[in-house]
């Protein structure tokens, strides 16, 4: 696992004035393309929170990637709450978005949410109390995360990101 700790990457992902703006290619033949990515608008409460996990379920089930499904709603739950814990209470707007993209691309899913907030996550595993409620968050999204990161969004915000593979853990 690769994690980009504070450091400004680029983003797997191209973002607009949405995280994703995406068209899923046109498939051969004719036929109807699954989708190869997602996009929502999470409410900034605890509701949208939960609202972003059930999203991420739903849709890897649609993707056939029921496999990836409870990893990537933590990594989810995790990124989104940051977002809203900390992110939009320093917002400058009464009504500041945070948005949740999820892509799949060959054997790669890839997590992203976008916020109002310059501050880069702060990842500190070692920092951190195990009786601590907060601070363990990008310690999770690392371990369950191929890689992770985080980019600015000029004029204002972030994206922080992770990948998964899309590939079946290995059973013992």
């Amino acid at each position: 696992m690769t994690s980009h700790q504070g450091d400004a990457v680029p983003s797997p992902v191209h973002h607009t004035s949405r995280p994703f703006d995406a068209v899923a290619p046109e498939p051969a033949g004719g036929g109807a393309a699954r989708p190869v990515s997602a996009a929502l608008r999470i409410m900034t409460s605890e509701e949208g929170v939960a609202q972003a996990r059930a999203f991420t379920q739903d849709t890897l089930r649609e993707w056939s990637l029921d496999h990836r499904g409870d990893d990537a709603a933590l990594v989810v739950t995790e990124l989104a709450a940051n977002a809203v814990v900390h992110a939009v209470p320093q917002a400058p707007a009464d009504d500041p978005e945070v948005w949740l993209g999820l892509s799949r691309g060959g054997d790669h899913l890839t997590l992203t949410v976008s916020d109002p907030g310059d501050t880069p996550p702060v990842y500190a595993p070692h920092g951190t109390s195990t009786l601590e409620e907060h601070g363990r968050g990008l310690f999770i999204v690392d371990a369950l995360s191929e890689e992770w990161g985080w980019t600015p969004c000029p004029p204002v915000g972030k994206t922080v990101w992770a990948r998964l593979s899309t590939t079946c853990p290995l059973l013992p």
